[in-house]
C-alpha cells in the first residue's frame, strides 16, 4: 500500500504537471500518515470582531493605476448536478435570458469603462466546463468585442486527480467509465493551477500584482476599487473577506483563531470532529462565515510558494465516496480535495475583512436561485447583483420540498416577490401566480400559513 509512483504514471500520462502532482503527492502522504485533517474546538478561539467595509463602491471612478495591476478569478468547475444541469452552472438563466457568465462579462467591461484600464478576467474552468463557457463566449457579441473570448486570454485550466479506492490506497480503476476515476481537487487546487499553467509568471511579467477570487456561482462578489484600495494600502500577502453567520450558514466554513500561533484558520464542516458539531454551528460563537472570496498578492504568493517548496501546505480534507457516486454498492474511495480560504493560514500577516452580505449571493440549491430570481435582489445594468435596500443585508430564508430540488421543477413554482418575506417554506405542490408578493413568514402545506399573503401587484 502507497505505492504513489502509480499516481504520479497516471497523472503524468493524462497530462497533469509537475505543480498539481506535487500537491496530490502532500495529500497522498499525509492521508498515508492517517492525518484526520480535523481541527478540534479544543485547539481555536473565536475571532475577534474584525473591520468592516459599510458598502461597495461601484458609482465612482475607479484607481486606474491599481486596476491596471488587478486580475479578476472567476471559479468556473462546476457543473450544477445537484440541482439537475449537465451544463456549466455559470450558463444557468437568472432573468430574461441573461446568465451568471453574461453577468461576469458586464461587471469586466463596466470596470474597464470607469477606469480606462484592461482589467484582467481569468476563469478557472474544469473539463467538464471548458468547451461550453468557451463557446458562449464566442458568441456573446460584449465578450467577443472586449476580447473575452480568447481561451488564451480567460481560460485557467483545474486539474483533476486521481481517486484513491478505499480498500487498497492505489488508484481505483473503473472500465465501465473510466472518467469516473477522477474527481477535481477542490478549489485549493486555485494555487497549483496557477503555477502549473505558466499564469502565475505571465501575469507577474505583465505587472499584475493583486488577484480578486470567487466563486462564478457567487453573483454579489465583484471586484470592488474601494476593497482593492484598502488591500492594496495594508500590505497584507491574502485577505478574506467574510460575513456574519445566519441560520443559513451552520454548516458553511467558518474563520478561527488558532491557539498555538494566533493565526487566522478555515475550519469547513469536514474538517470538524462530530463531538464538536454544536460548537460550529453556533453562529453566535464563530460569527464570521467564509464567503470564498479573497484577495492575493500575487509576488507574495510567488515568494510564499518557492518558502514552501512549490506547495502551499493546505489542510487536507479526507471525503469518502463511492467511485459511481449515482451508484452507492459500487467501489468506495476516497477523494482528497484542499480549500482555497485554507490557505489564510499560510501567509504571516494574512487577513480578514466583514463585507455586507449583499457581496455574498451564490446558487447552490433551487431556493437560492429562487431568491436571486425574485424582487428580493436587484440586478443592475452593470452586472452588479444586490439585496433590496428594503432587506437590509438579510436574504430571505427559504426552504423547498424534494418537489422543487432540480432547476426544471422550479419552473412550476413561479416566483412571488420576496422583497418584504422573512421566510418561505413550501412542502409540497404549489403554483404562485405573477404579481403575488409574500410578506413576514409564509408557509405552503396542503393551504398557506403565515404573518401574510399578499394579493397581487
Amino acid at each position: 500500500m502507497g505505492n504513489f509512483a502509480v499516481f504520479e504514471r497516471k497523472m503524468t500520462a493524462a497530462g497533469m504537471g509537475e505543480a498539481p502532482i506535487r500537491a496530490f503527492r502532500r495529500n497522498y502522504e499525509a492521508l498515508l500518515r492517517n492525518e484526520s485533517g480535523l481541527i478540534p474546538e479544543a485547539c481555536i478561539m473565536p475571532t475577534p470582531d474584525l473591520p468592516f467595509v459599510a458598502a461597495p463602491d461601484d458609482s465612482g471612478a475607479a484607481d486606474p493605476l491599481l486596476l491596471e495591476k488587478a486580475v479578476v478569478i472567476k471559479l468556473n468547475g462546476g457543473l450544477g448536478t445537484s440541482m439537475g444541469l449537465l451544463a456549466p452552472k455559470c450558463l444557468l438563466p437568472l432573468r430574461a435570458g441573461v446568465n451568471f457568465l453574461d453577468l461576469m462579462v458586464r461587471q469586466i467591461l463596466d470596470l474597464r469603462q470607469r477606469s480606462g484600464t484592461g482589467v484582467r478576467l481569468l476563469l478557472m474552468n474544469s473539463f467538464s466546463t471548458s468547451r461550453e463557457t468557451l463557446q458562449h463566449l464566442a458568441c456573446c457579441g460584449e465578450a467577443a468585442a472586449a476580447g473575452l473570448s480568447d481561451p488564451a486570454q480567460v481560460e485557467l485550466m483545474q486539474n483533476q486527480i486521481p481517486k484513491i479506492d478505499a480498500a487498497t490506497l492505489a488508484p481505483i480503476t473503473w472500465p465501465a467509465d473510466p472518467a469516473l476515476e477522477w474527481c477535481p481537487p477542490g478549489h485549493g487546487d486555485l494555487y497549483p493551477a496557477l503555477v502549473g499553467s505558466g499564469w502565475l509568471d505571465r501575469l507577474l511579467a505583465e505587472g499584475v500584482r493583486y488577484a480578486f477570487v470567487s466563486n462564478s456561482d457567487n453573483l454579489g462578489a465583484t471586484l470592488d476599487p474601494a476593497l482593492l484600495r484598502h488591500f492594496a494600502d495594508s500590505g497584507a500577502p491574502f485577505l478574506m473577506e467574510v460575513t456574519r453567520r445566519t441560520a443559513a450558514d451552520r454548516k458553511g466554513g467558518h474563520l478561527a483563531l488558532r491557539k498555538s500561533d494566533g493565526r487566522l484558520l478555515l475550519r469547513e464542516i469536514a474538517q470538524c470532529p462530530d463531538a464538536d458539531l454544536e460548537a460550529f454551528q453556533d453562529i453566535d460563537r464563530h460569527r464570521y462565515f467564509n464567503t470564498n472570496s479573497l484577495w492575493l498578492r500575487l509576488d507574495l504568493l510567488k515568494s510564499q510558494l518557492a518558502a514552501d517548496d512549490g506547495v502551499l501546505p493546505l489542510p487536507m480534507i479526507r471525503n469518502r465516496k463511492t467511485v459511481d457516486p449515482r451508484d452507492k454498492t459500487s467501489p468506495a474511495v476516497i477523494q482528497l480535495e484542499t480549500a482555497m480560504g485554507a490557505a489564510i493560514e499560510c501567509f504571516a500577516g494574512a487577513a480578514a475583512i466583514a463585507v455586507p452580505r449583499s457581496r455574498f449571493a451564490p446558487v447552490k440549491s433551487t431556493a437560492d436561485l429562487l431568491a436571486l430570481r425574485s424582487d428580493a435582489y436587484e440586478i443592475l445594468d452593470n452586472g452588479q447583483v444586490r439585496l433590496h435596500q428594503d432587506r437590509h443585508g438579510v436574504p430571505p430564508v427559504i426552504t423547498l420540498s424534494d418537489d422543487y430540488k432540480l432547476v426544471d421543477q422550479l419552473g412550476a413554482l413561479g416566483v412571488p416577490g420576496l422583497r418584504r418575506c422573512r421566510s418561505l417554506t413550501v412542502t409540497g405542490p404549489a403554483h404562485f401566480p405573477p404579481g403575488v408578493d409574500l410578506e413576514g413568514d409564509v408557509k405552503w402545506s396542503g393551504t398557506w400559513t403565515g404573518t401574510h399573503l399578499l394579493g397581487k401587484r
